[in-house]
C-alpha cells in the first residue's frame, strides 16, 4: 500500500443555498425549479438556474429529503459485475450492514470500466442516493478527487488509491501468508498469477509474494509473475504460461479465486494434478472452493467485517488521517490443494 498518504479536504457539497446565492434567487425558488417532480418551466429565471446548478456540479439530495419525511435512506454500490463472486459477497454484506443501521443498498455494475463508473455514480446521485461506495478503484484515476470537488461523500471498498477514505482487507498480508504457506510445505519455485496492476488488492497481494521469498532468501525469478484479469479464463491462459517455463513452479498462488479455478482447468489439460504435480493457493475462499473435486487452500477474507467499516467511514462526520483507510485482516485457509513439492 502506498505509504504517502495525500489527505484531500472534502469540500462541503453544494446546496440550494449555494446555487440560490450564485443565481440571485431564493432557495424556494431555486427548490421548485430544480424538483423533478413538478412541471418542467422554461422561463428565463428557471433556465439559468439549472444553468448555474450544473456548472456548480450540484445535486439534488433526495436522501435529506427522504429522511424529513421518515423514509429509508439509501446508499449506492458500484461493483465490477455481480457475476463475479467476490463483488457479490462484498454487495450482499452491505446490504446487511445498511439493512441494520436503517438504509437501503442500491447496486450499479460498470464491468470495470471508468467511464461506466462515472455514468453508474451519476444514476445513482440523482436517484437521492446520500452516499456512494465504490470497489472499482484502480490506480492513477481522478474519479475519486473529482467526488470529493463536488461534495459527495464516498467510501472506497475491497480496493483503495491510497487516500480515500477506504476500508479494504489486508491484501499484502494475505499475499505473505500464502506464500509462506507455500515456503513452509518446502516450495521453492512459486509462481504468481498476479491479477490486474490497476487494482490494489493485486498489487498488494504481490508485494506479500516478493516479500516473504525475500524473507526465506529466495532470489525473484520475474517470470514467475503473470499478470491476468480476475477471470477464469485468465487463471487457465496464466497457468499455461507458468508451465512453459524451462523450470516451472512446484506451487502456484493465484490472487483470487476465479484466477485459482482457472489454473485448474489449465493444469488440467496439460495432464497435471494438484497438489500432485503443482500446489495451488487462491484468494477469498468464495463458497465454492470448499467443494470442488481437490479443495482449494485460499485466504479468507472478512467481508462483513470490510461492508460494516465502509458504512461507518461513509457516516462520519470527520475521521483522523490515521483512520482513513480501514485495513481487516484475512484468515488462511488450507485444504487439499496444497502439498511438499513432488521434487526436491
Amino acid at each position: 500500500m502506498n505509504s504517502e498518504v495525500k489527505d484531500p479536504v472534502r469540500q462541503p457539497r453544494v446546496n440550494l443555498h449555494a446555487v440560490a446565492a450564485a443565481a440571485g434567487v431564493s432557495k424556494s425558488t431555486v427548490s421548485r425549479i430544480l424538483d423533478e417532480r413538478l412541471p418542467r418551466s422554461e422561463s428565463e429565471t428557471a433556465t439559468r438556474v439549472r444553468k448555474i446548478a450544473e456548472e456548480l456540479g450540484y445535486v439534488r439530495d433526495l436522501s435529506a429529503a427522504s429522511l424529513r419525511r421518515g423514509n429509508t435512506m439509501t446508499v449506492g454500490v458500484i461493483v465490477p459485475r455481480l457475476t463475479d463472486t467476490v463483488m457479490a459477497m462484498l454487495y450482499e454484506s452491505l446490504a446487511k450492514a445498511c439493512s441494520r443501521s436503517g438504509r437501503f443498498a442500491i447496486v450499479a455494475t460498470t464491468d470495470d470500466k471508468p467511464k461506466a463508473d462515472r455514468l453508474a455514480a451519476e444514476s445513482l446521485l440523482k436517484r437521492g442516493v446520500d452516499g456512494l461506495i465504490l470497489s472499482t478503484a484502480r490506480e492513477d484515476d481522478d474519479f475519486p478527487d473529482e467526488l470529493v470537488r463536488r461534495g459527495v461523500p464516498y467510501v472506497l471498498a475491497l480496493r483503495t488509491d491510497g487516500h480515500s477514505l477506504s476500508s479494504v482487507g489486508d491484501d499484502k498480508l494475505g499475499g505473505y501468508l500464502a506464500t509462506r504457506h507455500l515456503l513452509d510445505l518446502g516450495h521453492r519455485r512459486i509462481g504468481v498469477i498476479a491479477g490486474p496492476a490497476y487494482a490494489s488488492s493485486s498489487r498488494g497481494r504481490v508485494e506479500g509474494y516478493k516479500q516473504a521469498l525475500g524473507e526465506a532468501g529466495i532470489q525473484l525469478d520475474p517470470t514467475y509473475i503473470v499478470p491476468s484479469t480476475f477471470g477464469i479464463e485468465s487463471g487457465s491462459e496464466a497457468a499455461l504460461m507458468l508451465m512453459q517455463l524451462g523450470r516451472r513452479p512446484t506451487a502456484i498462488f493465484a490472487v483470487n479465486d476465479n484466477t485459482a479455478i482457472g489454473a485448474l482447468s489449465g493444469l488440467a489439460k496439460l495432464g497435471l494434478s494438484v497438489p500432485g504435480d503443482v500446489s495451488l493457493v487462491g484468494y477469498n475462499d468464495i463458497p465454492v472452493v470448499s467443494h470442488l473435486p481437490t479443495p482449494l487452500t485460499t485466504l479468507r477474507v472478512p467481508f462483513d467485517q470490510i461492508a460494516s467499516a465502509a458504512l461507518e467511514l461513509l457516516s462520519g462526520e470527520s475521521i483522523a488521517t490515521e483512520e482513513r483507510i480501514r485495513i481487516t485482516a484475512p484468515t488462511l485457509i488450507p485444504r487439499k490443494s496444497t502439498a511438499p513439492p513432488f521434487e526436491a
